[in-house]
């Protein structure tokens, strides 16, 4: 196969020799590259479609890595990647043990911050350039790309407010699709959409207020424009400011056209964009489309019912209910505190607030759960999508710590359902009128258990759980879906009969009246729960046993004290060792050690 001219290009240094009249080639390369492995190997496709001239043209025009380029997010940073020594192991993109999905300094001296959660980018790279500084480092640029969708957060404009009083070299690139995952929303997107058609008086350029100078908009997809606009920021000192304007999915018809569900497509066809079949029928729902379709038949008939997600729509499934009562239902943008005070505002006037957000996600609003609504004992319903492991996304992504760090909060509840049903009967229960605190529903990624998930509703008392299996030497305690896990390893088990098996449901408050009888008759207590072992469900059952003064012996299965990478999610349910087989040998080890007279 004849060499191409990416085949050549495996720094940026190797880039620079390029001429600039064959970049639009190169541009022509990189993105048919990556369209052509993510359509077979999955993962991010629209948001790096639609930057490929920028970062040939960064990367071609600033002397990176010494002068330090920080990518926000990282949805859009497939083509940086490649063009940084990683273009032959990209196909490992996102998979167990290869690169990954996001910028991350320990992969590459090029990724100069790791990310993963949006708005940071401004904030790190300010750091950088006010350290640059202090060590008389003045010639080094700093760079921050950010989205229209990410600049729109607070830590974003705190970052904007600082720069703006500095001197720092610094230049903010707002890469602006009008879109992040969903459509960006807000009073700042429609100020964009203004600047977008040459709309910019001189008087209301936000940016310009914050005293920043401005450049643009410019043409994301025109190299010679960019090339040049760049090549003359370089010369400017002080903050500055490039809005740029892009299509996210550029170069593929469809991922243009239907740009939220090509931000992360699947496997489809390179040459067409045309999805590949993927076969539901007999598949259960996903949870969170159980989640957001059993919220419209409440809000039906509950008035009072209100939704409320920061730029999740699509992923959290609360589009349905934006659909059906756009009033009632708000995608308030990547603003994850705004929407956590938001729902304690509306609960202080008596609404029941459906606050639905990713697992991961709610740590950013850490101080207002605690202060806006814990503190103030409202009852707002926080919906935790993508709890526990999430996959192929990684560390930042994982829904590792929501038990760990929800748990230490006064008046907080926090309820794991086995499956579906139960997840849709505690959305039912919380709406009743019988909450008087706030309860967080923590539910995983991906598909149910169960087609026939549209039951009756049935109410579930709160702090209770259940006995699946009766035992008595070994008590299984389960938080969560990892409970079918623990279903099938009980499965074949020679001795299971020794074995309960206890649906938790709660992590707080625990079920003292269960734990007292579990405790009392049985020898070996095991905890399994799909979060961080550390200050986690088991913690929480340690506790209760050494205050009641019970003195069973009591393991823990859960997470380990270490971020983990990403992978599929059975790959690292095994690492952590909560898959079926592992929790199967453990079983069978500690029946073993019961028939020890030392046990």
């Amino acid at each position: 196969m004849a060499k191409t001219l990416l085949d050549t290009i495996n720094s940026p240094a190797d880039l620079r020799k390029i001429a600039p009249e064959k970049l639009p080639q190169l541009a022509a390369e990189l993105r048919k590259f990556i369209i052509e492995i993510v359509a077979t190997k999955e993962g991010h496709l629209g948001a790096s479609l639609g930057v490929v001239e920028l970062t040939l043209a960064l990367h071609y025009v600033f002397n990176t890595p010494q002068d330090l380029l920080v990518w926000d997010v990282g949805h859009q940073a497939y083509g940086h990647k490649i063009l940084t020594g990683r273009r032959d192991n990209f196909h490992t993109n996102r998979q167990l043990g290869g690169i990954s999905g996001f910028p991350k300094r320990n992969e590459s001296e090029f990724d100069t911050f790791g990310v993963g959660h949006s708005s940071t980018s401004i904030s790190a790279a300010l750091g950088m350039a006010i350290a640059s500084n202090l060590k008389e480092d003045l010639q080094k640029q700093h760079i921050a790309v950010i989205g229209d969708a990410s600049i729109a957060s607070g830590m974003a404009f705190e970052g904007l407010n600082h720069a703006g009083v500095t001197d720092a070299n610094l230049l903010i690139i707002l890469n602006d699709n009008a879109i992040g995952i969903d459509p960006s929303v807000g009073a700042l997107k429609n100020y964009l959409t203004k600047a977008r058609v040459g709309y910019k008086p001189k008087q209301d350029n936000i940016i310009e207020a914050l005293n920043f100078k401005y450049f643009g908009p410019v043409d994301g997809h025109d190299l010679e424009s960019l090339l040049s606009t760049l090549e003359e920021l370089k010369k400017v000192e002080g903050p500055k400011f490039l809005h740029v304007i892009t299509t996210k999915g550029k170069g593929l018809k469809k991922a243009e056209e239907d740009q939220v569900k090509y931000h992360a497509p699947g496997k489809f066809l390179p040459d067409t964009g045309e999805l590949l079949p993927y076969d539901t029928e007999g598949l259960p729902l996903k949870f969170q489309d159980i989640f957001g379709l059993t919220l419209v038949e409440l809000a039906e008939k509950n008035k009072k019912i209100i939704g409320i997600t920061p730029a999740m729509p699509t992923g959290s499934s609360l589009k349905y209910m934006i659909q059906a009562f756009p009033e009632r239902a708000f995608d308030v943008g990547i603003a994850e505190q705004h929407a956590v005070t938001l729902a304690a505002g509306m609960a202080t006037q008596g609404l029941i607030v459906y606050c639905n957000i990713y697992s991961t996600f709610l740590q950013r609003a850490y101080d207002q759960i605690i202060h806006d609504v814990a503190l103030q004992n409202l009852p707002v319903i926080f919906c935790l999508d993508r709890a526990g492991l999430v996959g192929e996304d990684g560390a930042t992504h994982h829904g590792a710590f929501d038990i760990a760090y929800l748990r230490a909060v006064p008046n907080m509840m926090i309820f794991a359902p086995l499956d579906e049903v139960e997840l849709r009967n505690m959305l039912y229960t919380a709406q009743n009128g019988e909450l008087k605190h706030p309860l967080a529903i923590r539910y995983p990624r991906g598909r149910g258990f169960v087609e026939d998930w549209k039951k009756p509703f049935r109410k579930i008392p709160f702090g209770k759980g259940r006995i699946l299996q009766e035992g008595n030497s070994i008590a299984v305690l389960s938080f969560g879906t990892i409970g079918k896990n623990v279903e099938k390893a009980l499965e074949n088990l020679e001795g299971s009969e020794e074995v309960g098996h206890y649906d938790m449901r709660f992590v707080k408050p625990l079920d003292a009246e269960l734990l007292h009888e579990v405790l009392s008759r049985n020898k070996i207590i095991v905890t399994v729960e799909d979060g961080v072992i550390k200050g986690g469900a088991g913690s929480a059952i340690m506790e209760f046993a050494q205050a009641k003064d019970y003195h069973p012996k009591i393991i823990s299965l859960g997470l380990p004290d270490q971020f983990l990478d990403h992978g599929k999610v059975e790959e690292l349910q095994e690492i952590a060792k909560i898959d079926v087989e592992s929790i199967k040998e453990c079983l069978r080890g500690l029946l073993k050690k019961l028939k020890s007279p030392n046990v």
